[in-house]
């Protein structure tokens, strides 16, 4: 088991929720931990946000899942992040507290160089963000 954190398109109702995306693949469903933040920035790439880490920045609204393994590959590719190649999205952990708990996880940040010319979303929220537009 795998803890990710998730703050786009991988979020419960979201085009790629991750509970509908383990079903899809016949993996087991993966249990909230509850809800996190990062600091960064967050940018609206027009169907799907992107994060930038910057402590500087504000908090990013997310949710923690325990994840089976095996559903790795299935983020991976959702994501288009495959070994040995440069993409917009990254593999990368970060510490993140759940009720007062740290809990490190595997996320999807975007390289900082892709969001030139992007609109920032300062809610630092995606679900609300995207339902105001």
């Amino acid at each position: 088991m795998q803890t990710v954190f998730v703050y786009g398109t991988l979020r419960a109702g979201e085009v790629n929720d991750i509970s509908k995306a383990a079903a899809r693949h016949d993996i087991a469903a993966p249990n909230l931990l509850g809800t996190a933040t990062v600091r960064g920035h967050l940018f609206d790439f027009g169907s799907y946000p992107g994060l930038v880490v910057d402590e500087a920045g504000i908090d990013v609204k997310g949710d923690v899942y325990e994840i089976d393994d095996e559903l790795v590959a299935v983020l991976d590719e959702i994501e288009r992040v495959y070994p040995g190649v440069e993409s917009l999205f990254l593999a990368r952990e970060v510490m993140v507290k759940v009720d007062g708990n740290a809990v490190n996880c595997r996320f999807y940040p975007v390289t900082p160089k892709a969001v030139k010319g992007q609109q920032e979303i300062r809610s630092g929220d995606w679900v609300e963000h995207r339902s105001t537009r």
